[in-house]
């Protein structure tokens, strides 16, 4: 195999993994299971997705700890990562909204609280998830659409068309697309001015430990 092909398949194939997950649990409730049924399935989900990120770790360069990085770069990363999360929760208008969300409720039968499916939840959606989805969407497709040797572009200098693109993308792929799509900017222009992926990662980190709390604060499950 070229290792042009091995890059692309150590960032796509985690990302794939977690939609094929998705995918199985969508069918599965079509056919008449429970959400209740198919909550451990997110389990399964999250070990797949951190296995696929272990086994593929040589393979991502940009994940190397940068140099010269100050704190002004952190500080706009939590900061944005901060603004998402409020956003998220707030833009929830019905046109702000594709389809229906089932959401994720990890009380049992008799209403309490499975602590193991809470903190499950909150290191996949905190610790996995940031970490697979910039490595495919910022990373890999935003630098890929601007040049197929997608590791020799400069973040900075990844254009406007694949911007746009990759904004979009991000914004559809999530039922609360417009939240979504400003998520997607904010991480955008996170990574084309830091140059470093790591500031994406941790505002997206932010933003879904942020919005775990909350939503098991609140009951929110549907958000999940």
């Amino acid at each position: 195999m070229m290792i042009a092909d091995w890059d692309k398949i150590s960032r796509i194939a985690p990302f794939g993994a977690y939609v094929f997950f998705m995918l199985v649990e969508d069918v599965l409730l079509k056919f008449g299971w429970d959400a209740h049924d198919v909550r451990l399935l997110y389990v399964v989900k999250i070990s797949v997705v951190a296995s696929l990120l272990w086994l593929f770790r040589s393979a991502y360069s940009e994940l190397k700890w940068p140099n010269g990085v100050n704190l002004r770069t952190w500080s706009s990363a939590i900061v944005a990562g901060i603004a998402v999360f409020v956003a998220w929760i707030n833009l929830t208008a019905d046109w702000m909204v594709l389809g229906e969300s089932v959401g994720f409720d990890p009380r049992d039968v008799d209403g309490q609280m499975d602590w193991f499916l809470v903190v499950m939840r909150l290191l996949g959606a905190a610790l996995v998830v940031p970490l697979m989805e910039e490595l495919f969407w910022r990373s890999f497709l935003m630098r890929w659409i601007a040049h197929p040797n997608f590791l020799s572009v400069n973040p900075a200098q990844a254009g406007c068309k694949a911007f746009c693109i990759t904004a979009v993308l991000f914004a559809v792929a999530h039922s609360l697309w417009f939240a979504g799509l400003l998520a997607g900017v904010v991480y955008n222009l996170l990574y084309m001015r830091s140059n470093t992926l790591w500031s994406p990662i941790l505002a997206h980190a932010v933003t879904n430990a942020m919005l775990g709390i909350w939503i098991a604060g609140t009951g929110n499950w549907g958000f999940w």
